[in-house]
């Protein structure tokens, strides 16, 4: 595929689980200064303080910025210089700099060539399978291959398949990510070659679903979608008798494609289904369309070849390609998916200096966000999704960027992939979908949302009631407590009850923590099969 020329998008001067908030009691306060000074039970930095005062937040850190969109004006500022773990919000860095440098119309592409020449109906010679990095591709995309190279009168291959992934370079996981995630979907290994196992384009995983057996000591019935021999399966459960305890658990074994179902499971139980990430999954696609050609009548001699370059000169036989990026971003952002995040990150380093690798991307991201006026000394990025606990990004820095895309001719795209408050469609409201109900931040905030173990974050924008937009960052830290959360929707809520120009503003407290609630150390759209 030939190499876009990559566009900067420099311009001139520039001006878990989640619940919805149950509002209480609200305390009014007046406006102050635009910056927020004065004192501290007074105005915009009264209201916001009071909410970050909540109980939750004692001994935690918060880096909180809130501007006016139109202008960049700082309404207020809480230790917005503060280095903390963004979580998520890190794909706001990603995501802008994928549609600056690859552009809103780049699509990825995954082709099938040979340099062999064709006998009647054999193919003489290899069979190469070459990948871009397309995240989206599904077990149909790779049938539609097999079925393309069939209907050109292919019945048999006298070589082998040779899977191309060298688009990318060979490291499959980001930097420190947590080793008890290894198994986990929303971790996957990453790789030009891959398959999604549904159309939420969770790429490199498969879809475990077992059910009961007919009668108790029946082993559990076991599904896995796609259908593929790629995963073994390793049955140990046991069906027991209605009303017992459901402890059945689905999990790869580390360093395999062996997926242990173990533990009991009574009769009449719903589906246990698990998503779960493959070891290696060049292979995974490399058998999927092994399987696809099968179907097809092409015969194809001995077990793929993983890792090997496509020769010059090969002859394109079928090609695939992704919906454009503008498409993609949408199931990128609204379900946070990190797969996602680390293939543009990638991809962003072959275009633009020829090397499919974690750190020429992260160099061509930090350019662009320079070229924002993002002051990228203060930043540490080591991935695209925020997987990672060495991301640190202060609440400033983000705002920023915020303010700098708005004039940005993809802006619109963009804007749109950003979850939307309290809108009950998942493809629109995605990780916010049932945050905020029933306040005047709901269908009105857009915000990029995050979550790991003690960190939380949200950063987005919102229209207060006199039609102004604002641009806010709210980033959590070191926090106890099992959700934050409401915390930012409080301060959300908030910005969206204003309105410009009046004396006195509306604090929302934080709805108050419940008990046994689940910690938020995951993106609520990562724990399927719940959904937001």
């Amino acid at each position: 595929m030939s190499r876009p020329v990559i566009r900067s998008n420099r311009r001139g001067q520039r001006r878990g689980w989640i619940w919805p908030v149950v509002i209480g009691l609200a305390c009014t306060l007046t406006w102050s200064s635009p910056a927020g000074a004065g004192p501290s039970g007074t105005g915009l930095k009264g209201a916001i303080d009071k909410i970050l005062a909540d109980a939750r937040m004692d001994g935690a850190a918060a880096s909180v910025v809130i501007a006016d969109a139109a202008t960049g004006e700082r309404l207020y500022q809480r230790d917005g210089a503060g280095r903390l773990m963004p979580a998520s919000n890190t794909k706001l860095a990603t995501s802008v700099a994928a549609m600056a440098l690859l552009g809103p119309d780049y699509r990825y592409r995954t082709d099938v060539l040979s340099t062999g020449r064709r006998l009647g109906s054999t193919l003489l010679g290899d069979l190469y399978l070459r990948g871009s990095g397309d995240p989206t591709t599904l077990a149909k995309d790779y049938d539609r291959l097999a079925a393309d190279l069939a209907a050109s009168g292919v019945t048999r291959v006298t070589g082998r398949l040779v899977a191309d992934d060298t688009r990318f370079d060979a490291l499959r996981l980001g930097r420190s990510w947590a080793a008890d995630d290894e198994s986990s979907y929303y971790s996957a290994q990453i790789s030009p070659l891959t398959v999604a196992p549904d159309t939420d384009y969770d790429s490199g995983a498969v879809v475990v679903e077992a059910l009961p057996g007919a009668a108790p000591g029946d082993k559990p019935r076991v599904k896995v979608t796609p259908p593929t021999d790629y995963v073994r399966l390793d049955i140990s459960g046991t069906t027991v008798p209605s009303g017992q305890p459901d402890t059945l658990a689905v999990e790869r074994q580390h360093g395999t494609n062996t997926i242990s179902v173990s533990g009991n499971i009574p009769v009449g139980a719903s589906a246990t289904k698990e998503w779960v990430a493959v070891w290696e999954p060049t292979g995974y696609a490399a058998a999927v369309f092994s399987d696809a050609l099968a179907e097809h009548g092409v015969r194809i001699a001995g077990s793929p070849r993983l890792g090997r370059p496509t020769p010059p000169g090969a002859k394109l036989l079928a090609s695939h390609s992704s919906m454009p990026l503008r498409e993609l971003l949408l199931p990128f952002m609204k379900l946070s998916n990190n797969m996602h995040a680390e293939a543009l990150t990638k991809t962003i380093g072959y275009e633009s200096a020829g090397r499919g690798t974690w750190a020429a991307g992260l160099a061509a991201i930090e350019s662009y966000m320079k070229q924002e006026g993002v002051r990228t000394s203060t930043i540490r990025q080591f991935d695209g999704s925020g997987l990672t606990r060495m991301n640190l990004f202060p609440a400033e820095q983000l705002a920023t960027l915020l303010l700098s895309v708005r004039d940005a001719p993809w802006y619109p795209d963009w804007y749109a992939s950003l979850p939307q408050a309290c809108n009950p469609d998942r493809a629109i409201g995605g990780t916010l979908r049932s945050r905020m109900c029933a306040t005047p931040a709901a269908l009105n905030a857009r915000g990029k949302t995050g979550s790991l173990t003690g960190a939380s974050a949200l950063s987005g924008y919102v229209t207060d009631t006199g039609g102004r937009e604002l641009v806010y960052s709210v980033v959590l830290n070191n926090y106890l407590a099992s959700s934050v959360k409401s915390i930012e929707d409080a301060i959300v809520v908030t910005l969206a009850s204003s309105r410009t120009g009046e004396d006195a503003i509306t604090a929302v407290p934080p709805r108050a923590p419940r008990s046994a609630e689940p910690a938020t150390d995951l993106e609520c759209s990562w724990r399927k099969p719940l959904a937001c």
